[in-house]
This record gives C-alpha cells, structure tokens and sequence, in this order.
C-alpha cells in the first residue's frame, strides 16, 4: 500500500518506522529540517511529490493544533478513493470535517507517546479505533495496532471524548496541581522523584495539546472530582481522624484493584 505520513515528529516519525518496510511509505513535511530523522521512505515538502505519489492512505501526525490545516492543504492532491485518517488524542471537529470531506475515513487514537512509552515494547499500552468511518480503514489499524501487541478499544467519536475526558484529564489535573506546589527538595524521596519524572514529561508537551484535552466539555467534572476528594482529604487530616484515614485509603485502595 502506498502510504502517505503528514508530519515528520516524534509520532510521524514512530508511524514511518513501524511501516517503511512493508509499505511504500512517504512523509510530508513543510521544515525540511524535520525530514532529517526519518528513512528507508519518500520525503516530500511539495503538493505536486504528493499528487505524483497517488497514496492510498494518508495517516495525519501532526501537531493536534494543525491538524484539520493539515488535511486542507492535501486534500485537493489527493485521489479521490484515498482514505484519510489522524491518530489525534483530541478529535474535537473531526467528525464533522470528515463527514464534508467526502473522503473515506478512520480516526484512531494511540494512547501512548514517545514521552513516557517504550515504543519497543507496547504491550502494556492502549489504543482506540473510532467505530465510525471505513470499514476497510479500521481493518488496517486494527491489524497494525494488534502486531504492535497494543491493547484495542473501539469507540464513537462521543465515546472516545468521554473516556479522554476521564483518563487524561485526571493525571494531567493531578500532575499539574504537584507542580504548582513543588519546591526544590535537596534530598527528594522515591516518590517524589517519581512524580517528578511525570511532571517533567507531561509538561514538556505542547501547550495546546494540554489546553485541548483539558478544555474538552466533559473535562469539568471530572476536575470536580478531584476537587472534592481533596476537600474530603483535608477534612480527615485537618481533624487527626484516624478512623477516617483507615476508612479512606480502605476506599481507594478497592479502587486501583
């Protein structure tokens, strides 16, 4: 299959390596500079090396901010039985795009990156295929996503929100209220040194990939959440509750079985 990589990053980058050597695989990138990283695939930074290459799928990795920006600038390269498709953990707009496209589609979601994931070895991690799109589409990533030995979900793109909402949402809340807080600890725990290799790497994502995901409408509640176990917590310390304390970590323990 001719594949077509929008986006020489760190998730392009993944994707071309993963396909190079069964497909015939290209990357388009606007920054040359970018192409430098990648290899044994096409390297495009024109519409005309696209429009030449006629690819058969075009897999969207850029940054979420570009992403729709991204698909507008090729579509009108493409052939029109190309099915399209994007791995953006936010996929806010992208069902109504694709549905005025007139392309055929598949929306999917690592829910991994290089920041945090041993990308050689995967099989802890999750993914999700949109069930909405092509049929043939999802066939792909799903035969893909499985020889990668990731964990598959399949959702709606409604779904898909809801579950973001919840599972990224909270550690990114979390994450961001220990940094708020944190001082510079000479001598720093377990612990805390761990909590601090995630703050590090969450925070060095980019700004709107954090502000979109955050800013999802299912977002708040979840943040409310947070907001009152924190109000329950301090209450218990607060008050030296002992009884309470061992009722709590009772509570939460059942929760991370």
């Amino acid at each position: 299959m001719r594949i077509l990589i929008l986006g020489a990053g760190k998730m392009g980058s993944f994707f071309t390596d993963i396909l190079s050597f069964q497909h015939e695989t290209a990357v388009y990138d606007t920054n040359p500079h970018q192409l430098r990283f990648v290899y044994n695939t096409y390297r495009f930074t024109t519409l005309d090396e696209i429009k030449e290459f006629e690819p058969e799928l075009v897999i969207n990795a850029v940054t979420v901010k570009y992403t729709l920006d991204a698909f507008r600038q090729v579509l009108p390269v493409l052939p029109k039985d190309c099915i399209i498709s994007d791995i953006a953990s936010v996929k806010t707009g992208l069902k109504k795009f694709y549905t005025e496209s007139g392309f055929r589609y598949v929306s999917t979601h690592p829910m991994f990156g290089p920041t945090f994931a041993s990308l050689s070895n995967l099989s802890n991690e999750n993914a999700i295929i949109i069930t909405e799109g092509d049929h043939l589409g999802r066939i792909f990533f799903k035969d893909l996503y499985q020889q990668l030995k990731l964990n598959i979900f399949e959702y709606t793109f409604d779904e898909h929100d809801e579950t973001v909402a919840y599972s990224l949402s909270i550690p990114f809340v979390s994450t961001f209220v220990f940094a708020a807080v944190m001082k510079h600890q000479e001598a720093p725990g377990t612990t805390f040194k761990k909590h601090m290799a995630i703050a590090r790497g969450l925070l060095s994502e980019d700004d709107y990939l954090l502000q979109e995901i955050l800013f999802n409408p299912r977002t708040p509640a979840q943040v409310e959440n947070v907001r009152l176990e924190l109000k329950q917590l301090l209450e218990i310390i607060t008050n030296r509750d002992a009884e309470g304390m061992k009722k709590y970590l009772t509570k939460i323990r059942g929760k991370i079985k």
